[in-house]
């Protein structure tokens, strides 16, 4: 948010100036804890909604991983081996996909625990302001 007006040196300043800025000092602070309450809670809608879509590929790939594994195993009991050897290679090929897909997605839910909560830092404000 840009200030209304540039900064200045308030140390001329005599008490009833600065009480009587004390208002609108008060209502930009406020100003800027919203808004960076909003940023905050867009961000991490957004990091929500990317790690889910992370987490669906991971499912997707899974789904499709796991008969490969009961395909897998049937062959390895039936056939020789360069067919099940095939067999086995998809099923690594999907749980490298599977695995990486879910890392992705555990690494989008992590930016969403990141100390940025806007809620914490106006009450960490409040603090300051009680002396403790």
């Amino acid at each position: 948010m840009s200030l209304p007006h540039a900064p200045r040196d308030r140390a001329d300043d005599g008490l009833l100036t600065l009480i009587g800025d004390l208002p609108e000092l008060i209502r930009n602070l406020i100003v800027a804890e919203i808004d960076a309450a909003k940023a905050w809670v867009r961000r991490a809608a957004k990091d929500a909604g990317i790690g889910s879509g992370w987490m669906a590929a991971a499912l997707f790939c899974l789904f499709w991983t796991v008969p490969m594994v009961g395909l897998t195993l049937m062959f390895v009991l039936y056939i020789w081996l360069p067919l099940w050897a095939s067999a086995l290679i998809m099923v690594g090929v999907g749980l490298v996909a599977t695995a990486v897909f879910a890392l992705l997605g555990v690494l989008r839910f992590k930016r969403l625990t990141r100390p940025e909560n806007p809620v914490q830092a106006a009450k960490h404000d409040l603090e300051i302001l009680k002396g403790e």
